[in-house]
C-alpha cells in the first residue's frame, strides 16, 4: 500500500471518529443549564462577564461566539453545550491520529504499509479513540458547558502537534510547528492550566529527535521541562500582574496619573520589547541589541518574580540573561525561535485582558472585581480559596504560633492606591510540621478521615510521617485517583459519592470473584444501588487492553513509551500531589485527571497491536490485523451500552426549572439569599440568560463576606434595586472585620437582648469595637442577643403578612446568636436586616445554619424558597397553605422528572433535595387535611405522583 493511500485512509478514519463522537455528544448533551459551574460559565459567556477565579477568558470568548448563534435566550445553553460537545469530538479525532503515530513507529517505521499493518494501525487508533469517547469521565465533561472538554482539546491538539513536528524534516516547517504549539499553550491558559502538564512529554519528543539519548540528557530534559512549567505557572502568569503592578503603583501614586496608566505603559513596553527582540535576533548584526531587548522582555514579563526570595530572583534573572547572551552570540536562530515562541505564549495569554476590560465595565457578575492589576493578581492566584501546604507545612493538630504579614492589600482611594491591610500567613511550631504534608486541615470531619486512612491511633499525640504517607497512598492516590481511573477502564459501582465505604462510588468490574472479594457480595445490595444507572460493568476489558498496549510499547519502542508515560503521570499522579486534597470533597473530582485517562487510552489503542503481533505468528498479516481489530471493537460497544443511560442528558431541564422555581417563588422586588454553587449558578443563569425575574436581587451568602461582592450588592442590577446597606466601605474592606469577636470570654445566657441598632452601631464604631493586641487588630461585638422591632401595620400593608395572620405577628423578635464570633457575611446580613426594616421581601433557598443569624424560627415555607416573616414557628418553617399550593400546583416547573428516560443522578438527588420536595407535598397535604380540605389534599398527592412517580 502506498503512503499516499495510507494517509487518505488515516484522514478518513480520523474524521470518522470525529463524526461518531460529535453525534454521540450532540445526542446526549443537556439542552439547557447543568448543575455545578455550568450556569456561571454560560452566564459569563453570554454577556462576557467575569466568572470565578482564575477565570476562563478564552473559553468565554469562543462560547460567546456559539451563544450568538442561538435562536433565542432559551437556546443559549444548548449552543454553549454544543460548543463543548464539538471540541470534545475534535479531541477524539486528535487522539486517533496520535495513536496512529505511535502505532506506525512500532510496526511500520519504514512506512512499509502492508494491508495487514494498515488494518492493525487504523484499528488501534479507532479502538483507543472510541474507548475514550465512551469513557465515563470524558463523556460527562463533553455534554455540559464546562472548561474540561475544551481543556482536553488543547491537550490533544498540542500533543498531536509535537508528534507532527517529530515527523517534519524541513527545519523551517519544524519551527512553525513549535510556534503553533506555543500559541496553543498560551491560549490554553485562558481555558485551564491542565494543558501545561503536557510540556514535559513535548520536551522529550524534542529531545529524542534532536539528541542522542543518555542518562544525563534525560535528567536535563526533565529539569528543563519542569522549569518551563514553573516559569509559566509561577512566573509568567502571576509575574505579568506583579510587574505591571509595580508600573501601576509608580505611575499612579508617584507621578499622579490616572488608574491603569501603568498597566497600559507596561503592556506597550513588554510587547514592544518582544517584537524588537524577534526582529533583532533575526536580522540585526548588533549583538548588544540581541542581549538588551530579550533581557528587557524577560524582566517585563516577570521571570525573575517566580519566588519571593530576592536571592533566588537574582539567580533566575542572571540565568536567563546568561542564556540570552550565549544564544545571541552562538545560536541566534534558537534565540529567535525562543523569543517568537515566548511572544506567541503571551499573545495567547493576552485573552486575560478581557477580564480586566469587562471588570471595568462593572457587569452584574464581576467576581473578585479584577479591574486593576492588584485585584487581577489576587484573581489569578485564586486567593479567595485559601492556601494549602505542598512540600513543607503543618499537620492538622499543629500548634499555632502567630500570623506573619505578607503582601499589602491595595484599594483605590482618592485617586491613588492605598494600603488598607496586609495578607497574613499563619506559622506553626516546627516540631508540628513536616515535609510533604498531606494531613493539614484542622476540621474535625477531616481529622476522622486522616485517622482512618492514615492508620493513626487514638493514643498518638501527633501523626508520624508514616501516617502521612499512608493517608497519601490510601486516600489521595487510591481513593481520589485510582478509583477514578478504574471507573473509566474497569467499571463503576454507582454514581453516589463515596467517602471510603464499600457501597458508594467504588469501581467494579462485573467479574464477581474480583468485586465480591473487595466490596462484599454485590448481589446483596439493595435494589436502588443494584439498579443505579451508573452501575456500569466493562469486565476490565479496556484495562486489559491498556496493559497489553503499555507492555507492547515498552518492549517495542521505549522512547515513545517514556513520552506517553510522562503524559500519563504528570496529568495524573502529579496532579494528586499538587492538589493535596482534603477528605470529603463537595463532589467527585475525576474530571481533573481526564488528561491521564487520555494517555492511557493511547495504550488501550496500542493493545490492538500487541494482539496483532501474537496473531501474526499463526496467521497472515491481513487476517491478524482484521481479527485483532474485530475482537477488540466490542469493547467500546460495551462501554457505550453501559454508559449511555447515565450519560444521556437529552430532554433534562431540572437545573433550569428548579432555578426558575426559586425565582418565581419570590414576591416583587425581593432579595433572594443563596448558599452555594448548585442553587446560585443555575439561578444566575435563569436571570442573566433567560431573563427570569430580573427584579429579584440575588445575593450569594458565601460571597457576601467579600468586599467586592458587598460593593456589587450595593449597586442596582437589571430591574433589581440595590440592597440597602449602611456600612461604608472602610468598615468591610479586606482584612477589616473579617471576623468580629464576642466581647466576653464566655457566652452569657442570662444577658439582656439589645436592639439591632445598638449591636451594629457598636460594631461600626472603630473607637470602641477595635482592639489591638501584639500588633494584631481585633473587632468586637457586645452581645449575643439582639431584638428587632416589627411594625405590625407596615408588614400587613406591604403584604409580608396576610391580614388574617395579623394576630400571629411578633412585634418584637428576640434572636440569639449563641456564638463567640460573627463572620463578615453575617455582619452584613445584620446590617441589611436593620436597614431593610421589612420593606423588601426576603427569601432564602434553604434554612438552618449560622447565616440565619438567630432567626431560625421566623421562616415561612412557600414551596422552594423560604420567606422571612415576623411570625414565630418551628425551625422547619411555617407553611402558608394558599401560596404553597398555588406554587406547587400551578407555577412551578419540574424538569421532566416524570420521564422514565430522564436520569435523576446523585447530583440532582442531593442538590435539589428531591426528598424535600416530597416532604413539602406531604406537609402541605397534612395542612389541608387538618382543616378538612380533602380535595386539595388529594390534588397535591396526585400532582406529586405525576411529577415524581
Amino acid at each position: 500500500m502506498t503512503e499516499k493511500l495510507f494517509k487518505r485512509l488515516d484522514y478518513a478514519v480520523g474524521w470518522f471518529t470525529f463524526l461518531v463522537a460529535a453525534t454521540v455528544y450532540l445526542l446526549t448533551i443537556e439542552p439547557t443549564v447543568s448543575f455545578w459551574d455550568c450556569g456561571e460559565f454560560i452566564s459569563s459567556s453570554n454577556k462576557l462577564q467575569v466568572g470565578h477565579p482564575p477565570g476562563a477568558p478564552f473559553f468565554m470568548l469562543i462560547a460567546r461566539a456559539f451563544a450568538m448563534l442561538a435562536s433565542g435566550p432559551d437556546k443559549v445553553a444548548l449552543m454553549v453545550n454544543s460548543f463543548t460537545a464539538i471540541v470534545s469530538a475534535f479531541t477524539i479525532m486528535f487522539l486517533f491520529w496520535s495513536i496512529v503515530y505511535f502505532a506506525k513507529r512500532m510496526i511500520a517505521p519504514n512506512e512499509d504499509y502492508t494491508v495487514g499493518k494498515t488494518i492493525a494501525i487504523l484499528g488501534a487508533g479507532l479502538l483507543g479513540a472510541l474507548v475514550y469517547t465512551f469513557s465515563d469521565t470524558f463523556w460527562f465533561s463533553a455534554v455540559e458547558a464546562e472548561v474540561y472538554g475544551f481543556s482536553s482539546f488543547f491537550t490533544a491538539i498540542v500533543f498531536w502537534a509535537i508528534l507532527k513536528w517529530s515527523d517534519e524534516k524541513d527545519p523551517i516547517k519544524e519551527n512553525r510547528w513549535i510556534v503553533l504549539i506555543a500559541l496553543l499553550v498560551g491560549m490554553s491558559i485562558g481555558v485551564h492550566l491542565l494543558n501545561l502538564l503536557t510540556l514535559p512529554a513535548i520536551a522529550f519528543v524534542y529531545y529524542y529527535k534532536k539528541f542522542k539519548p543518555s542518562t544525563l540528557g534525560f535528567i536535563i530534559t526533565t529539569v528543563i521541562s519542569l522549569f518551563i512549567i514553573a516559569m509559566l505557572m509561577w512566573g509568567i502568569i502571576p509575574g505579568v500582574a506583579i510587574v505591571a503592578s509595580k508600573f501601576e503603583l509608580f505611575f499612579v501614586n508617584s507621578l499622579g496619573f490616572g488608574y491603569n496608566t501603568g498597566l497600559i505603559i507596561w503592556a506597550i513596553l513588554a510587547f514592544a520589547s518582544l517584537g524588537i527582540s524577534i526582529y533583532t535576533s533575526q536580522y540585526s548584526k548588533n549583538k548588544t541589541l540581541n542581549y538588551i531587548f530579550p533581557s528587557l522582555a524577560i524582566i517585563l514579563i516577570g521571570a525573575p518574580f517566580i519566588s519571593d526570595s530576592t536571592i533566588l530572583n537574582i539567580l533566575i534573572l542572571g540565568a536567563c540573561i546568561a542564556g540570552i547572551v550565549y544564544l545571541a552570540s552562538r545560536k541566534r536562530e534558537i534565540l529567535n525561535l525562543i523569543m517568537l515562541s515566548f511572544t506567541m505564549v503571551m499573545i495567547g495569554y493576552s485573552s486575560y485582558a478581557i477580564i480586566v476590560i469587562r471588570s471595568n465595565a462593572n457587569p452584574p457578575m464581576d467576581q473578585n472585581s479584577p479591574d486593576d492589576v492588584f485585584n487581577l493578581l489576587y484573581y489569578l492566584n485564586r486567593e479567595q480559596y485559601g492556601d494549602r501546604p505542598l512540600m513543607y507545612g503543618e499537620y492538622y493538630n499543629a500548634r499555632f504560633e502567630k500570623y506573619e504579614k505578607t503582601t499589602p492589600v491595595y484599594v483605590k482611594r482618592n485617586g491613588e492606591y492605598q494600603i488598607v491591610s496586609y495578607k497574613q500567613k499563619p506559622t506553626y511550631k516546627k516540631s508540628d510540621c513536616t515535609v510533604f504534608p498531606r494531613m493539614y486541615s484542622p476540621e474535625p470531619k477531616h481529622i476522622e478521615y486522616y485517622k482512618e486512612f492514615g492508620g493513626i491511633k487514638n493514643t498518638q499525640r501527633r501523626p508520624t510521617f508514616l501516617n502521612n504517607i499512608k493517608f497519601f497512598v490510601n486516600y489521595q492516590i487510591n481513593w481520589m485517583y485510582w478509583r477514578y481511573f478504574m471507573w473509566n477502564f474497569a467499571g463503576r459501582q454507582n454514581d453516589i459519592q463515596g467517602h471510603g465505604n464499600v457501597i458508594h462510588g467504588n469501581w467494579i468490574s462485573g467479574i464477581k470473584f474480583i468485586d465480591n472479594n473487595r466490596l462484599g457480595d454485590q448481589d446483596k445490595l439493595p435494589d436502588y444501588l443494584k439498579e443505579n444507572k451508573a452501575n456500569n460493568k466493562y469486565y476490565m476489558l479496556p484495562l486489559l487492553l491498556g496493559l497489553i498496549g503499555l507492555g507492547y510499547q515498552l518492549f517495542k519502542h521505549i522512547k515513545d513509551w517514556w513520552i506517553v508515560t510522562l503524559l500519563f503521570i504528570l496529568t495524573g499522579i502529579a496532579i494528586v500531589v499538587y492538589l493535596n486534597q482534603t477528605p470529603e470533597q463537595p463532589r467527585e473530582r475525576d474530571y481533573a485527571y481526564a488528561g491521564s485517562f487520555y494517555a492511557f487510552a493511547i495504550w488501550v489503542g496500542l493493545g490492538v497491536l500487541g494482539i496483532y503481533e501474537l496473531l501474526k505468528k499463526v496467521s497472515p498479516g491481513v487476517v491478524a490485523g482484521s481479527v485483532a481489530t474485530l475482537i477488540t471493537l466490542p469493547v467500546p460497544y460495551i462501554m457505550a451500552k453501559e454508559n449511555w443511560d447515565d450519560h444521556d442528558r437529552s430532554n433534562r431541564y431540572i437545573a433550569r426549572d428548579f432555578a426558575y422555581n426559586y425565582l418565581i417563588s419570590c414576591a416583587p422586588n425581593s432579595i433572594l439569599f443563596t448558599f452555594g454553587d448548585n442553587d446560585t449558578f443555575p439561578i444566575w443563569y435563569a436571570q442573566e440568560v433567560e431573563g427570569v425575574r430580573p427584579d429579584v436581587k440575588v445575593c450569594c451568602l458565601p460571597y457576601f463576606a467579600s468586599d467586592w461582592y458587598v460593593d456589587q450588592m450595593k449597586a442596582a442590577s437589571y430591574d433589581a434595586a440595590p440592597m440597602p446597606l449602611t456600612f461604608e466601605r472602610p468598615k468591610y474592606e479586606p482584612s477589616v472585620r473579617d471576623i468580629v469577636h464576642y466581647a466576653y470570654r464566655d457566652i452569657r445566657k442570662d444577658e439582656e437582648h439589645i436592639s439591632i441598632d445598638s449591636l451594629l452601631n457598636f460594631i461600626a464604631n472603630d473607637d470602641i469595637s477595635t482592639q489591638r493586641y501584639n500588633d494584631d487588630t481585633f473587632y468586637l461585638y457586645p452581645s449575643n442577643k439582639y431584638y428587632i422591632l416589627v411594625d405590625s401595620a407596615k408588614v400587613v400593608d406591604n403584604k409580608t403578612v396576610k391580614p388574617q395572620d395579623a394576630g400571629l405577628i411578633s412585634t418584637r423578635i428576640n434572636a440569639d446568636l449563641d456564638r463567640k464570633y460573627l463572620v463578615k457575611n453575617e455582619m452584613m446580613m445584620l446590617d441589611f436586616l436593620r436597614t431593610n426594616d421589612w420593606e423588601r421581601p426576603i427569601y432564602f433557598t434553604s434554612i438552618g445554619g449560622s447565616t440565619a443569624v438567630g432567626l431560625d424560627n421566623y421562616f415561612q415555607n412557600e414551596g422552594f424558597a423560604y420567606r422571612l416573616v415576623p411570625i414565630k414557628s418551628s425551625s422547619r418553617g411555617r407553611i402558608d397553605r394558599d401560596i404553597m399550593y398555588d406554587n406547587l400546583m400551578n407555577k412551578y416547573r419540574w424538569g421532566n422528572m416524570n420521564d422514565p428516560n430522564i436520569y435523576i443522578d446523585h447530583t440532582i438527588n442531593r442538590t435539589t433535595t428531591v426528598v424535600r420536595i416530597r416532604e413539602n407535598f406531604s406537609s402541605l397535604v397534612l395542612e389541608f387535611a387538618k382543616v378538612g380540605d380533602t380535595v386539595k389534599a388529594k390534588n397535591l398527592l396526585a400532582k406529586c405522583e405525576e411529577i415524581m412517580p
